[in-house]
């Protein structure tokens, strides 16, 4: 749930980047603080255990205008992708205004997101929200591994709610902008 900042006249919405282990959450998380202007954004910090551990910044997108005069903060998190944290994801998905799940596209992760966004939709459900009608976006993630799955195939089995969709090679920036600019503007609309 959005938090409205009287003091900075300031919407601050939670955005976090959610799927399984390596799929490339933090590797987006990296490409967009590194290229935004360091005066619009916040230190990227995270908070990690010995075996986990989960990224998150904020920043200021100078580009989406204002909400009743309230600019809006984004604070982007990715949660821990291995299986045994699903407590941790569950916590850092409480609170979310957006979320952006990230496909590994290789043929050998396929069964792994499954599991991870059949998880994603029962998490919601433990936190009170309908993903058929909550802001998300999916990124199918390294297209340019030799064994990517077509991305029909892709849509198929893991978009049947027909969430936007991006193509994206999170390592070298592509479609990591286009992912963001796209769930920016869901969660500005549900504002």
């Amino acid at each position: 749930m959005a938090l409205i900042n009287i003091a900075t006249h300031e919407i601050h919405c939670k955005i976090v980047y959610y799927g399984i282990g390596y799929c490339g959450k933090t590797t987006n998380l990296q490409h967009v603080h590194k290229s935004i202007n360091p005066n619009a954004r916040g230190d990227m910090l995270s908070i990690a255990t010995e075996t986990e551990r989960t990224l998150f910044f904020d920043f200021l997108p100078l580009d989406l205008g204002t909400v009743h005069g309230f600019r809006t903060r984004f604070h982007l998190y990715t949660v821990p992708g291995q299986v045994l944290y699903e407590r941790t994801r569950l916590a850092v998905l409480n609170g979310a205004d957006g979320i952006v799940f990230v496909v590994d596209s290789q043929a050998e992760k396929f069964e792994e997101n499954v599991q991870s966004i059949a998880e994603l939709e029962m998490n919601m459900r433990r936190i009170g929200k309908n993903m058929a009608n909550f802001p998300l976006v999916i990124q199918w993630n390294k297209r340019d591994m030799p064994n990517a799955l077509p991305v029909n195939a892709l849509e198929h089995y893991l978009n049947r709610r027909r969430f936007p969709s991006f193509e994206a090679v999170a390592s070298d920036g592509r479609g990591v902008f286009a992912t963001l600019r796209a769930i920016s503007k869901n969660v500005m609309a549900q504002l």
